[in-house]
């Protein structure tokens, strides 16, 4: 399932079942472009046949139509270039097969490390990390089967700037400045930012409104670890429910909206930094933050295959993490 291929006609994301193609061509004349997608409108444009509900059909699924969202984010951002070197085109996790499409497009593209991952019948994930020219969210997009055989699901727009996320109580509140001193200010200025650009009421109707159509989904129970915490965006989805016909659809074209929104930001100008001393800052933050991403990370893949190929699928899937990034234009 981790080498199947999607359909990509001029640009034009097609969604094709993993178990059959025949649909294929009265999928054609209703092709989706690679664009943001009401959530109104999300059900109808997932009109796939009936997938069965297990490890292997959900997993490959996904990792089809993962592979024609970065076929699609590719043909948006030509330099957004293969790393041979980074990548697996084929290998065994916890004997199951793997892929791994390890892709970077430094400079005025400024995409730090894009990595396509897919273990059969387990998981399928697409990370995103940004370069430091903008201030666009990061993306975790990824699926995986249980132990106990339930899906999780776990998607989350990075704020890329320290906005005291872990801080918020119950009631949704963030300690002031009588906790923080003046710092409270600062990461108050940096939540509000990230809501007015990415956060927004849109964004977040999208996110409640799939957390509402998956069948039988409950949050998480397995507590975040401090780094997780502290790499968490606000609007972070983490659930999990049955493994159903209805929810690997669901999440699948959640999963390729989130990236619309994600492209749409990253190929608008009007992120961009002031060349100098933000983008340098920038640089400096995300280099911290890409290494608690990695250290949040472990437990998850350590816990889904074991030590070993845990610290070795966290270490190829988070990209490297000690290769300075050379922004052009700064």
């Amino acid at each position: 399932p981790c080498q199947a291929q999607p359909a990509i006609i001029k640009g034009r994301v097609i969604m094709v079942a993993p178990l059959t193609k025949m649909m294929l061509a009265s999928l054609l004349s209703g092709a989706a472009a690679f664009s943001a997608i009401p959530p109104s409108q999300m059900k109808a444009r997932v009109s796939i046949s009936a997938l069965s509900a297990t490890a292997e059909d959900a997993i490959g699924y996904f990792d089809l139509t993962q592979k024609a969202t970065v076929d699609a984010i590719a043909a948006a951002i030509p330099d957004l270039e293969v790393k041979p070197d980074l990548s697996w085109s084929s290998a065994t996790v916890a004997g199951q097969a793997a892929s791994l499409d390890g892709r970077d497009a430094p400079g005025p593209a400024n995409i730090a490390w894009l990595s396509s991952l897919c273990v059969s019948s387990k998981l399928s994930a697409l990370t995103i990390f940004n370069g430091p020219l903008n201030d666009v969210p990061h993306l975790l997009s990824r699926c995986f089967v249980r132990d106990d055989g339930n899906l999780q699901f776990d998607l989350d727009f990075r704020p890329r700037a320290y906005g005291a996320y872990e801080m918020r109580d119950a009631e949704g509140n963030y300690p002031g400045p009588e906790t923080l001193g003046r710092d409270a200010f600062t990461y108050s200025g940096n939540r509000k930012d990230f809501d007015s650009k990415f956060g927004t009421e849109e964004v977040a109707a999208f996110l409640q409104s799939t957390v509402a159509s998956l069948e039988g989904a409950s949050p998480n129970p397995v507590p975040p670890s401090e780094l997780d915490l502290l790499t968490s965006g606000p609007l972070k989805v983490s659930v999990v429910m049955p493994l159903t016909d209805g929810n690997v659809q669901t999440v699948a074209a959640a999963r390729q909206q989130a990236a619309n929104y994600w492209l749409s930001w990253a190929t608008d100008g009007g992120h961009e930094h002031r060349p100098g001393a933000p983008v340098n800052s920038q640089y400096v933050y995300d280099t911290k933050f890409r290494q608690n991403c990695y250290g949040g990370l472990l437990p998850v893949y350590s816990e889904l295959f074991g030590g070993g190929d845990g610290a070795t699928i966290t270490a190829a899937d988070s990209g490297p993490l000690d290769e300075a990034y050379v922004g052009g234009g700064s």
